[in-house]
């Protein structure tokens, strides 16, 4: 029997915001949505057109406070061609959150408070 990893779920209490942030900040792209029939809530895609994995944006209408992320001990991680520029993008747009130079990677925070980690390419 074989698994294969196909997205990841983070809930977001502002969707128009989150899109923006991972389109400037990663490059990721809406694929698909659903909207709920009655409004209820919003399910949006985003991939980053290589690797077929997508990160899964949900908006619920009546969820009307913050998200408890815990202690931020989980992340997705996204690995960079150009560590340097994305390091300097991130750092531009404020949202750079934990750096381990010794190991030679950073991490984002994106709107809600997910952590996203950053690695060169070895």
């Amino acid at each position: 029997m074989k698994f294969k990893m196909i997205h990841e779920n983070y809930n977001v209490k502002n969707l128009e915001q989150s899109l923006e942030f991972y389109d400037k900040a990663l490059g990721l792209k809406e694929v698909r949505r659903k909207i709920a029939d009655d409004g209820s809530f919003i399910i949006v895609y985003l991939g980053d057109n290589q690797s077929g994995f997508e990160l899964e944006l949900t908006w619920l209408r009546d969820f009307d406070r913050p998200y408890d992320l815990g202690d931020s001990e989980f992340h997705l991680a996204f690995q960079t061609d150009d560590y340097e520029e994305a390091y300097k993008k991130h750092k531009e747009m404020g949202c750079i959150c934990f750096e381990n130079p010794s190991m030679g990677i950073y991490f984002i925070e994106d709107p809600d408070g997910y952590w996203l980690e950053v690695v060169p390419t070895k």
